[in-house]
């Protein structure tokens, strides 16, 4: 059985935006009317990898161990035109 979308004309939409935004983010999606007449699909938007916080790159990343000199800071400086 195919389950029918849900749909809300054009002065509905407004009213029940957070409504609708909540429908979406549980995977629903909703169709938006003028007259009657479809006009846009409001869908879920693909999981996209996210970052847990601070940290989140640790053990992922290493420097070397002039990654911060004052040498690499100056070629950093001198190949955007920066020079001290």
């Amino acid at each position: 059985m195919v389950s029918e979308l849900a749909q809300y004309n054009i002065h509905e939409a407004k009213t029940q935006l957070s409504r609708i935004i909540d429908r979406v983010e549980h995977g629903e999606v909703v169709v938006i009317s003028r007259a009657g007449h479809p006009v846009a699909k409001v869908v879920p938007l693909a999981d996209v990898g996210r970052r847990t916080g601070r940290g989140s790159l640790a053990g992922r990343i290493s420097y070397t161990d002039d990654w911060d000199s004052p040498e690499t800071n100056a070629e950093i400086a001198a190949d955007f035109g920066m020079l001290p």
